[in-house]
């Protein structure tokens, strides 16, 4: 995110907008303005040609007052440690608006993964572990996947903490394979999260979603699982898809399962037979029901937003709407369904999956997908409750929901 749209910033000012609607206590406000811990680290990693490279990389744990701090790490040539506390923030807001018993944490490297073979990648991993190894445990601090990190960099990370700790230790990350104590159903759980609460966004607005078009900025795993589950679950068709190399349009609808396997085949959309070309900018101004920003952060501002037509926005990325957007978004009547309530599917069968290493039992994926619907719709309902109540938007409502759990987490503990 550019230095005009500072992702921490932006954290900061939807805080502030639900403290004062909460008339929350300054102490309590003041705590939740900036993480409890932020830790910066220098890893150096021997390259492939023999030299070595040091990284910087971070790990913020934001509150921990619910329980502990849970959020992935990124690999990212960009990342940057306000990206990283934001996200932070966000988990926070996360892990309570879906009420498990979890704090916010972040973690990420500048690094380009692209330009890294495997061996290099595994180094880094091992190394980031050995410096922020002291910092995390499964009762303190659980990280996961997230931008450009996957199941194989969680199961190195994993092996190294369990090498440090000195016996196997499955709960100390999540996004696993299932060979190495991963989750049935964590696959498309971000997605399959958007869906559902979609999915309750339309029993409230009392629309029908059967053959509503969807379009997907962001073709990458949220997207694509986002597509086959619009499609199979909901019974929508998908008309427009994109990834960083641009988009494609068919208001016809597309296949979702064939677009994704050409997607898997071409390393993009762009060129999916039958389909027309459009840019990412173009995509979020389409005509659809439902749009679905799965990107990056930053991409629905203040110049774009009323051009919107979409009459349900499905944040499946992390913080796409500024909070200029979300002032017209709300203007216009589109009901946006905000990011730490749409795309917690992901956490909460992280969740699912840390319960399941601890105490050694694990759940099929039928019950996996049914213990997710039940907590992702209730969250939902938990905000509405709350946007009727003060009669605000619904990342506002989110946010009142969440800063008042932690709040009183806080309090009950003696923090302030």
């Amino acid at each position: 995110m550019s230095n005009k749209l500072n992702a921490f910033e932006i954290a900061q000012r939807q805080l502030d907008k639900a403290a004062a609607i909460l008339n929350l206590d300054p102490a309590v406000h003041a705590l939740l303005r900036e993480p409890l811990r932020e830790l910066h680290v220098s890893i150096p990693v021997k390259m492939d040609d023999g030299s070595v490279k040091v990284f910087q990389g971070f790990r913020v744990q934001y509150n921990d007052a619910r329980g502990p701090a849970k959020g992935g790490i990124r690999f990212h040539p960009e990342e940057t440690v306000d990206t990283v506390k934001a996200l932070a923030a966000w988990m926070t807001w996360k892990t309570a608006v879906v009420d498990i018993p979890l704090g916010g944490g972040k973690g990420g490297i500048i690094c380009n993964p692209k330009e890294m073979s495997l061996g290099e990648q595994e180094r880094l991993c091992r190394a980031y572990i050995d410096r922020v190894g002291r910092f995390i445990a499964p009762e303190i601090d659980v990280p996961a996947p997230d931008v450009y990190t996957n199941g194989q960099h969680m199961s190195w990370m994993m092996d190294e903490y369990s090498k440090l700790a000195g016996h196997y230790s499955p709960g100390i990350i999540t996004g696993k394979p299932i060979a190495l104590g991963g989750s049935a159903g964590r696959g498309d759980a971000t997605a399959r999260g958007g869906v559902y609460v979609t999915r309750q966004a339309a029993k409230y607005l009392k629309k029908d979603l059967k053959g509503a078009s969807v379009a997907i900025q962001g073709f990458g795993n949220a997207g694509s699982f986002a597509a086959t589950l619009f499609e199979s679950i909901l019974g929508c068709k998908v008309v427009a898809a994109s990834d960083t190399k641009g988009g494609v349009y068919n208001p016809d609808g597309m296949d979702a399962k064939a677009l994704s396997e050409y997607k898997l085949s071409n390393k993009t959309v762009v060129g999916f037979p039958g389909a027309k070309a459009i840019t990412n900018e173009e995509l979020l101004e389409l005509d659809v029901d439902i749009l679905v920003p799965a990107a990056l952060e930053g991409v629905l501002t203040k110049d774009n937003a009323d051009k919107v037509k979409a009459s349900i926005v499905c944040e499946l990325a992390n913080g796409p709407t500024t909070p200029e957007a979300d002032e017209i978004l709300h203007k216009n009547g589109v009901f946006v369904l905000p990011d730490f309530l749409a795309n917690a599917g992901g956490v909460t069968v992280s969740y699912f999956e840390w319960v399941q290493n601890n105490y050694g039992y694990y759940w099929e994926e039928d019950e996996v997908h049914e213990k997710l619907d039940t907590k992702i719709s209730k969250a939902f309902w938990d905000v509405v409750a709350m946007r009727e109540k003060y009669n605000v938007d619904n990342r506002t409502a989110a946010y009142l929901v969440s800063v008042n759990r932690v709040g009183e987490a806080m309090k009950w503990r003696g923090w302030v």
